[in-house]
C-alpha cells in the first residue's frame, strides 16, 4: 500500500476495492501460495460439503419414508430403522468434522493474509516461509475471539427468541402481528449484520494488536464507528457475491443431474475458483478496511512499531503492544 495514512480515511467503497485489487494485483504470487494452500482447500471443502449433505439427506430421507410405509415392529422396520440410525449418525459426524476443518482453515487463512497485508503496508519483506511460520501461532488468538464472537452470536439469537415469543403472546391474536413481525425481523438482521461486521474486524485487530476475544470486539465496534456505510456496504456487497456463487453451485451442480457429468464438473471447477477469489478478496478488504478506520479516528500507526512486532522473535509471534498501534492521534 503506497498510501499515506492520513490519506485512507477518505477512501470510499470503491477506493477500498481499487486498494484491494491492487495489492492483490502487487503481490499476486505471494498471495496465490497462500490461496493455493490455505484459501483453495477452504472453499473447495465447502462446496463438497454441499454435495455430500445433499446426497446424505437424500439417503435419510426416502429411508424415512419407507419407514413411515413398513409396519411397526417388523423385521423389515427394525432393519430401515437400524440403517436410518446409522446414517443419521453419519450425517453429524460429517457435519462436525467439516465444522472443525471449515473453521481451521478460515482462522489460518485470515492469520496469513491479515499477516501479509500488514507487513506489505510496513515495507517488510515478506515470503510464504515467513508467512507460514506466523500463522500457527497467530491463529490461537483469533480462536479466542472467535468463541467469543460466537458467543455474542449465541446470547443474541437466545434474547431474539424471548422477544419472538412474547410478541406472539401478546399480539398473536391481532392484526398488528404482522407488521410488528415485520419490523422485529428487520430489527434482528440489522442487528445480525452489525455483529458480523464487528467480529470480521475483529479478527483484523486480533492478528495486529495485543487485544483479542472480548477486547478484540470492544475496539472494532470502536473502529467502526463513523464509517458503518461503508463497512455495511462492503459486507453486503461479499455476502450478496458469496450467496450468487452459492447458489450458481447448488442448481448447476448439487441439482444439476440433468446437465452431464462433464458439465457438473466444469461448472464445479469455476465455482471452487469464483469462491477462493472472493474469500482471498474479501480478507484482502478486511485488513484495508482496518487501516481505513485507523486512519478515520486519527489514530496514526507507527509503521517501524508494526514492523517490529510482525517479526518473530526466538520462534514465538510477538503482537502490538498498546502504545505501539494504539497510536498517536493527529490530528489535520
Amino acid at each position: 500500500m503506497d498510501r499515506e495514512q492520513e490519506e485512507m480515511q477518505f477512501l470510499g467503497l470503491f477506493g477500498i476495492y481499487k486498494e484491494a485489487f491492487k495489492i492483490m494485483y502487487s503481490w499476486r504470487r505471494l498471495l496465490g501460495q497462500i490461496s493455493l494452500v490455505l484459501i483453495l482447500p477452504l472453499s473447495v471443502i465447502f462446496l463438497v460439503h454441499m454435495e455430500v449433505s445433499e446426497v446424505l439427506l437424500s439417503k435419510i430421507v426416502h429411508n424415512e419414508i419407507v419407514l413411515d410405509d413398513t409396519r411397526a415392529g417388523s423385521p423389515t422396520y427394525n432393519k430401515v430403522s437400524d440403517v436410518l440410525s446409522s446414517e443419521w449418525t453419519t450425517y453429524w459426524l460429517f457435519k462436525a468434522a467439516y465444522f472443525t476443518i471449515l473453521l481451521i482453515l478460515s482462522l489460518l487463512s485470515t492469520s496469513a493474509v491479515v499477516y501479509t497485508i500488514a507487513c506489505i503496508y510496513t515495507g517488510r519483506e515478506v515470503d510464504f516461509k515467513k508467512v507460514m511460520s506466523v500463522v500457527p501461532k497467530v491463529w490461537r488468538r483469533l480462536m479466542a475471539t472467535f468463541l467469543c464472537s460466537y458467543l455474542f452470536f449465541f446470547v443474541y439469537h437466545i434474547l431474539a427468541f424471548v422477544v419472538l415469543v412474547i410478541c406472539i403472546l401478546g399480539f398473536g391474536s391481532t392484526k398488528a402481528f404482522f407488521s410488528i413481525s415485520v419490523v422485529l425481523i428487520i430489527l434482528f438482521l440489522v442487528g445480525f449484520v452489525y455483529l458480523t461486521i464487528v467480529w470480521q474486524l475483529a479478527s483484523v485487530v486480533t492478528v495486529l494488536e495485543d487485544t483479542y476475544g472480548f477486547g478484540a470486539m470492544i475496539k472494532s465496534k470502536a473502529l467502526i464507528q463513523g464509517k458503518m456505510g461503508v463497512t455495511a456496504l462492503v459486507f453486503l456487497k461479499l455476502n450478496f457475491s458469496f450467496a450468487i456463487i452459492q447458489g450458481l453451485f447448488e442448481n448447476l451442480v448439487v441439482h444439476g443431474a440433468s446437465l452431464g457429468i462433464v458439465s457438473r464438473v466444469g461448472f464445479g471447477v469455476l465455482c471452487s475458483l469464483l469462491l477462493f477469489n472472493l474469500f482471498l478478496f474479501g480478507l484482502v478488504v478486511q485488513t484495508v478496511l482496518y487501516f481505513v478506520c485507523k486512519s478515520y479516528h486519527h489514530e496514526n500507526i507507527d509503521k517501524s512499531a508494526l514492523s517490529d512486532h510482525l517479526e518473530v522473535y526466538l520462534g514465538e509471534y510477538v503482537p502490538l503492544k498498546a502504545r505501539d498501534v494504539q497510536l498517536e492521534q493527529y490530528h489535520v
